[in-house]
């Protein structure tokens, strides 16, 4: 049985050095943050992004190998970043499954049925199909990491968000599985749980629902710190830095894991 020495402090991120990465959604939010972090620490990053205007900008402020418009709820697009990825990068060590989006929010008989299968289909289904791509090139390197972007919403109801915390509850069942079925072949994977992220989603959620339920924007965001122990909203960084963890030396044993990095949200 083989003991790994405890890291230094130079070598605790050791490992993403030279790691290949694809980050779905990088070049806003939270995905900019994690790309950033990656590149800073020395990984070579591949993203994607539905908006031009984001990859444009994102590739102004960060050096990445390579920026492709895609979907990751289409099929043909998803295939299109991998192939894209193997070109450029010769191969994938990690895959950061960040692409969703915030959903309508309403009660269970006012969504339109097409809103909610809009939210699935990006939350979760295209969860899948980035899987699908990145696990044979995984499989190819000997080894590698999958982290999915859950949510508080994933361990949380979240009234008047059904379709939002439905998919991301669907995350959390999605890398358990995933979690056994590839650490046989050395692929760890795991689920980050953000909270109230810092920014123009979670302001436009939280005037939506200060709408839905008849009170102020204020009122409602007070309302959202008030249900967090920390009293405080989570920085995009904060997150990055926890893929940093999970990609690196660090996080060799960590598999299997939904992640909190909230400031404990207690309810939604």
């Amino acid at each position: 049985m083989s003991t790994r020495a405890p890291a230094s402090a130079e070598e605790f991120l050791a490992g993403l050095k030279g790691q290949r990465v694809v980050v779905t959604a990088g070049a806003g939010g939270i995905g900019l943050a994690i790309t950033d972090t990656l590149v800073r620490l020395g990984a070579r990053v591949v993203i994607c992004d539905v908006s031009d205007e984001a990859l444009a900008t994102a590739g102004k402020t960060v050096r990445v190998e390579a920026a492709v418009k895609a979907d990751v709820a289409q099929q043909g697009d998803v295939e299109r970043l991998f192939q894209t990825a193997q070109e450029t990068l010769g191969g994938l060590d990690a895959l950061i499954n960040n692409a969703g989006i915030a959903g309508p929010t309403g009660g269970v008989d006012e969504i339109d049925p097409d809103e909610w299968r809009r939210c699935i289909d990006i939350c979760l289904t295209g969860q899948f199909l980035c899987a699908r791509s990145a696990v044979p090139m995984l499989k190819a390197a000997g080894g590698g990491s999958i982290v999915s972007m859950s949510s508080a919403a994933g361990r949380h109801g979240y009234a008047f968000r059904t379709p939002y915390s439905a998919a991301k509850f669907g995350v959390i069942g999605f890398t358990q599985s995933l979690a056994k079925e590839l650490g046989p072949h050395g692929i760890r994977v795991n689920a980050i749980l953000p909270g109230i992220i810092e920014g123009p989603r979670i302001e436009k959620v939280i005037a939506d629902r200060a709408k839905q339920v008849g009170v102020t924007g204020d009122e409602m965001k007070n309302r959202y710190l008030q249900n967090i122990s920390l009293r405080r909203m989570t920085s995009p960084y904060d997150v990055a830095s926890m893929v940093a963890f999970l990609l690196s030396d660090a996080g060799y044993n960590i598999s299997g894991q939904s992640l909190g990095v909230d400031g404990n949200v207690e309810t939604l």
